[in-house]
């Protein structure tokens, strides 16, 4: 029996606090000669995609830029049509909100991109919400949560239409439009389309309408949880089990031995979580200002404050009940004697591969036969060089334990993914 094959997709960091800026290896976060490197080290460790996420306004904490996890970015579709140029096979995925665009141009700029790449486009599929990211289109925040879901379903069946070719008709709550499509038939049928979400809705939408889903559980117990739950939600709408890729985030640490590499991760999560950031993470919850507390004393006795306006603004919210995640943080806590900077570091970590090049293969390689997965969006800490290790060091191995490829089987990041290449028609929930 053929083992399952993994699925890689490289992030390219610098929009949040996991890149450690202060390294000396750190480059540029904007410059396209650190796009360029990113990009052609995955490619040559034959990476299925990369990724690239995307903030439609610079983040806030108490009215200030948030200066310790967010740095200028392009335009993600200018980036990616750039490294379209510069690369042969890796896919090129941009995440591009539906709440703040409209389905024909938008339809027509990644039809492009698919067309420019030879069939290399894909789009993580994101709903924005809230008046602070709204303001910089007049809009503010005129859907509510479940209605942006249903925004996105119309946006996607409504792009889908004009990707087919020839005259198009959309009519919803949210679109009343009608036209022909001008760019003809494209490389992959369509662009593969991601999701992010890890509440119903968002779980639903995935399983309705796209290929990979994006999730956040990092044990082995969690994912198969997830898993199992995804894929059984597909069957409704007329798809097989295989319609849909299933990736977490992920981040690795490599050393010459497991202790070498956790002294390793102990340092870069340290440089991830300074004083300053276990601060602001805990604001986040607490929705207070806390700059008097120690971070490497107790957590505040005081409870989070619900009653007032979130103090970080353009954040997805985590943090479905503030009460009830400072509860379980103060048991936490206690419960291992940790201080604010230390729980900060233990709560806020992505699942982390640690160890040799052997053991983080044999880890993710476990993950993925075992059905916590289908493979991982791996983000380095480091840019643009995060990658060079991992490629040079990891990926023969995986090669070696036949689940990972030798080589690109298709032109197509459809193909690649072991997707269908002919796009067809999402079906009604039945």
């Amino acid at each position: 029996m053929s083992k399952k094959q993994i699925i890689l997709g490289a992030q390219f960091p610098g929009v949040n606090n996991f890149t450690v800026w202060s390294d000396p290896a750190a480059g540029s976060q904007i410059e396209f000669s650190s796009f360029r490197h990113f990009a052609e080290t995955v490619e040559r460790g034959k990476f299925d995609f990369v990724f690239l996420a995307e903030g439609l306004r610079v983040r806030e904490q108490k009215g200030r830029f948030h200066e310790l996890d967010v740095v200028g970015r392009p335009n993600t579709l200018a980036i990616l049509t750039a490294l379209a140029s510069i690369t042969q096979h890796v896919g090129l995925i941009g995440t591009l909100t539906t709440t703040f665009n409209e389905p024909y141009p938008l339809a027509r700029q990644l039809a492009t991109l698919d067309i420019l790449s030879g069939g290399r486009a894909g789009w993580n599929v994101v709903t924005s919400p809230g008046a602070f990211t709204g303001a910089n289109f007049r809009r503010g925040d005129y859907l509510p949560f479940r209605e942006r879901y249903e925004r996105a379903r119309d946006f996607l069946e409504t792009a889908r239409s004009i990707w087919r070719g020839g005259d198009f008709y959309a009519s919803s709550s949210h679109f009343d439009i009608a036209g022909r499509a001008g760019s003809g038939p494209l490389p992959q049928g369509a662009p593969v389309i991601a999701q992010a979400g890890d509440s119903d809705d968002g779980r639903e939408l995935a399983a309705g309408h796209a290929d990979l889903i994006y999730s956040r559980h990092g044990s082995l117990e969690e994912g198969q949880t997830f898993y199992a739950d995804v894929k059984q939600r597909l069957a409704k709408y007329g798809r097989s089990r295989d319609a849909l890729k299933i990736l977490p985030g992920a981040n690795f640490i490599l050393g010459e031995t497991l202790e070498d590499a956790l002294e390793k991760q102990k340092a870069v999560r340290l440089q991830q979580v300074s004083p300053k950031n276990a601060i602001v993470f805990l604001e986040q919850v607490w929705n207070r200002d806390l700059t008097a507390y120690d971070p490497d004393g107790p957590l505040p006795k005081v409870d989070p404050d619900v009653a007032v306006e979130q103090l970080a603004q353009g954040r997805a919210a985590r943090y479905d009940n503030r009460l009830e995640t400072a509860r379980a943080w103060r048991e936490l806590a206690e419960r291992e004697k940790l201080s604010i900077r230390e729980l900060i570091i233990k709560v806020t970590g992505r699942k982390q591969f640690v160890g040799t090049p052997a053991q983080v293969a044999e880890e993710i390689d476990c993950y993925v036969q075992a059905d916590a997965a289908d493979g991982f969006v791996f983000a380095p800490h480091l840019t643009p060089g995060g990658f060079d290790e991992f490629v040079d060091k990891v990926i023969p191995i995986l090669q070696e334990r036949k689940a990972f490829r030798q080589d690109y089987a298709t032109s197509t990041l459809r193909g690649n993914l072991a997707l269908s290449e002919a796009w067809q028609p999402v079906a009604k929930a039945v």
